[in-house]
């Protein structure tokens, strides 16, 4: 190591322990996440209120976690859910093994599912990380803001 790379980082250290330290308030002031961050899982419907998952099962093929569980039911003329000939009668993601890679994402042809930006996922009882098809089809509660180009945290 050479005296020109330790005169460098004594003044990034230097630099460091001038500047004041950024408190965020965690509860009421999210941490802002980069676009591309993958978090909370969501099921998406068309605008006519029809579900856009018509219960392939690409995306539990595409899962190296094995979280998710897909159980299809034909349509019938009378009891019509999603645009295709089966819908997802149950539709499960165990977030309590999914590794958020995104796969399940790519694999659907019909970009059914996505990963949104929320990352509160914590809960008290491992039941409660099940996500049943009505969890995933309303939106998180609370977004967190996105990050811009050059903001710091």
């Amino acid at each position: 190591m050479s005296v020109q790379d330790q005169i460098k980082g004594f003044g990034i250290t230097f630099r460091t322990m001038v500047s004041r330290p950024l408190t965020l308030g965690y509860p009421e002031v999210k941490t802002p996440v980069f676009p591309r961050f993958r978090g909370r899982h969501q099921l998406w419907r068309y605008d006519d209120g029809l579900e856009k998952c018509v219960g392939c099962s690409l995306c539990v093929a595409a899962c190296p976690a094995d979280c998710i569980r897909v159980v299809a039911e034909e349509n019938t003329p009378e009891h019509r859910v999603s645009a295709g000939e089966r819908y997802a009668r149950i539709y499960e993601i165990n977030m309590s093994r999914c590794i958020f890679c995104g796969y399940c994402e790519l694999a659907c042809p019909f970009d059914a599912i996505t990963l949104e930006h929320s990352y509160e996922l914590s809960e008290r009882e491992r039941d409660l990380m099940v996500y049943t098809k009505d969890m995933l089809l309303t939106p998180a509660p609370k977004q967190p803001p996105l990050r811009t180009v050059g903001q710091r945290v």
